[in-house]
């Protein structure tokens, strides 16, 4: 007989208020207006917050959380969105949850989750007032001091079919700690309904960035719904990068239909960069043109187009959204670092502060690593709280030990380590701290499954970072799985046209690890300026491949370039999981004649 699975999880039960009301009333409208408060409000406030959709129950919800303080703040983001939404809506109209959340040991079944757990959840949802969260006592007691929220104390209370009273209590919490939560945007205007400018120079300097409602340029009243799902998809993934400040739907579809002035409406909403857009159908192929707007200057960074044919209309949604998301951000980035270089350091916010550090970090050399590890404490000390900055500042320490540009290793790798401490404490929802972690995992403490742990992790909280997703892909190259590896790594390539070129030595060691030589080769060939360890698997690939006088030649070209490299040197230097890829690589090597 097999054996009953159980875990513990926080589990949040969520349920509309009236709902039978609501459907008497407006059937399509109610299911309809439904659907866009999950997709565009729960969905992502449990991403952000590492939460699993359950189950939807017609009118509600049900979804898990590895650890109460997610839950909660979760549910309290999801609230006070829902507050935002419904600020133009008549009380009739107004779609309100109720929340219930508890901690409890659950059944698993699939991808279903059934027990005592789940049921008191829901009976705590049932006690709350509209538009509240009522919790048990167990989480209670975990979250207290951890967020920003008070509890009123409701006795122990007699739910229905639960044998044991059970201690409650019901969240308060202020609007303004939560308000924009949901895609840390600015404060919203309730006159105006637009966002209220200058909130963004409170956030360590971040980029701030508005996506226009797409514009409908087919005449075809069909087409204006995938313009609009367009858009809400955009903002719904831009707002999984925690390095920007995405402006909410309600600010920017004030403007849709309208022909605005970029600079104009940048200034109302408080952004600086503006992404505008527009959908043309012709027969059965649609056609879809981007473009990003540095609004100060009327400066166009970036524009694609992306024709398409129509054959699966929600495949094309969803293939030019995560393309997009994944471009803006590094597009964004760039120009952002343009302008640093003509601003004095000492005038630098936190965040201009840290983009200005990893800049440094990627020239890998030690004079720059000594700057940027200055810059990122002078980040620190401006914003104590800001875990990218932490993340950073472990990564750099990072690779003042691993090239040995350090008086005392243990003392700087006792530093990485607390540094990361740091950053998961402060932030454990940011998909690029996880990135760090797995990084720093697998780089410095050879624990390849705690690697894997946090990588996939962070490609859960952001699935459109071509970071993370070719990080998966080396990951999973160093676990001995290159056919996976190169599959990741070459999704990340289609993400973003404009990677960098070290995406193609990883996708050289993902053939490599494969025996796909010939592959390998022609990867590693894209490098403008290999080191000389990509020289030597290249060398190697060639002999593979029987081009012995290239093998030959790139064997010399390694030793004028490194004289003092060897098969064993270079060998320390690789993270393997698996003796027999490790093997293999130094029995390539030797196969090229390069010294032992």
């Amino acid at each position: 007989m097999a054996r009953e699975q159980r875990r513990l999880a926080a589990i949040v039960a969520a349920d509309v208020v009236g709902y039978s009301r609501l459907m008497g009333r407006d059937e399509s409208g109610t299911v309809a207006r439904l659907r866009e408060h999950r997709k565009l409000r729960f969905e992502p406030a449990l991403a952000r917050h590492g939460g699993r959709l359950v189950k939807l129950t017609g009118d509600g919800a049900l979804a898990e959380f590895p650890s109460a303080v997610d839950a909660l703040g979760a549910a309290i983001e999801f609230q006070q969105a829902m507050v935002e939404a419904n600020r133009d809506q008549s009380d009739d109209m107004a779609i309100v949850f109720r929340i219930g959340l508890h901690v409890g040991d659950l059944i698993v079944e699939g991808d279903d989750l059934y027990g005592d757990g789940v049921n008191v959840a829901a009976r705590l949802e049932a006690e709350a007032p509209a538009g509240g969260i009522v919790i048990s006592r167990n989480v209670h007691d975990t979250v207290t001091g951890r967020l920003k929220a008070r509890f009123d104390d409701l006795g122990e209370l007699a739910l229905k079919n639960i044998e044991r009273p059970v201690q409650a209590y019901r969240v308060e919490w202020d609007a303004p700690d939560w308000r924009g939560a949901a895609s840390d945007v600015p404060v919203m205007s309730k006159s105006a309904n637009i966002s209220t400018p200058g909130r963004a120079q409170a956030h360590s300097g971040k980029p701030t960035i508005a996506v226009l409602p797409f514009a409908n340029m087919s005449g075809d009243p069909e087409q204006e719904f995938f313009a609009d799902g367009l858009t809400e998809d955009i903002l719904t993934e831009l707002s999984r990068f925690r390095e920007l400040f995405v402006v909410s739907r309600n600010s920017v579809f004030v403007y849709k239909g309208k022909a605005v002035n970029v600079q104009a409406v940048a200034k109302e909403l408080g952004v600086q960069y503006v992404v505008e857009g527009s959908v043309r159908k012709a027969g059965n192929r649609v056609r879809i043109a981007v473009q990003l707007i540095e609004a100060e200057n009327d400066r166009h960074l970036w524009a694609e187009r992306y024709d398409r044919e129509l054959e699966d209309i929600f495949d094309i949604q969803d293939e030019v959204t995560r393309t997009i998301a994944s471009i803006l951000p590094g597009r964004v980035e760039a120009a952002a670092g343009e302008r640093l270089k003509r601003k004095a350091p000492d005038n630098l916010a936190a965040w201009e502060l840290v983009l200005t550090a990893k800049r440094l970090h990627h020239n890998s050399n030690p004079a720059d690593n000594a700057e940027a590890q200055r810059l990122l404490s002078r980040a620190i000390t401006l914003d104590p709280g800001y875990a990218h900055a932490h993340a950073w500042r472990a990564c750099t320490l990072g690779q003042t030990f691993v090239n040995g540009w350090c008086s005392d290793p243990n003392a700087v790798f006792a530093e990485v380590r607390e540094e990361t401490r740091i950053a998961q404490g402060l932030d454990d929802n940011d998909s690029d701290v996880h990135r760090l972690l797995a990084a720093i995992d697998l780089s410095f403490q050879h624990d390849h499954e705690r690697a894997l742990h946090h990588q996939e992790r962070a490609l859960a909280l952001n699935p459109n970072d071509d970071l993370i997703v070719v990080q998966q892909g080396e990951v999973l190259t160093w676990m001995g799985r290159g056919e996976e590896g190169a599959e990741w790594i070459r999704k990340a390539m289609r993400l973003n046209p404009y990677h960098p070129e070290r995406f193609w030595s990883h996708l050289g060691r993902a053939y490599f690890v494969a025996r796909r030589y010939r592959d390998a080769a022609e990867a590693f060939a894209r490098i403008t300026r290999p080191d000389p360890g990509i020289l030597a698997m290249l060398a190697a690939c060639r002999m593979a491949t029987d081009d012995v006088p290239a093998a030959q030649a790139l064997v010399k070209d390694v030793l004028a370039r490194a004289p003092e490299f060897t098969v064993k040197t270079h060998l320390a230097m690789q993270h393997y999981q698996r003796t027999e890829d490790r093997e293999h690589h130094r029995t390539m090597l030797a196969l090229t004649g390069l010294p032992e």
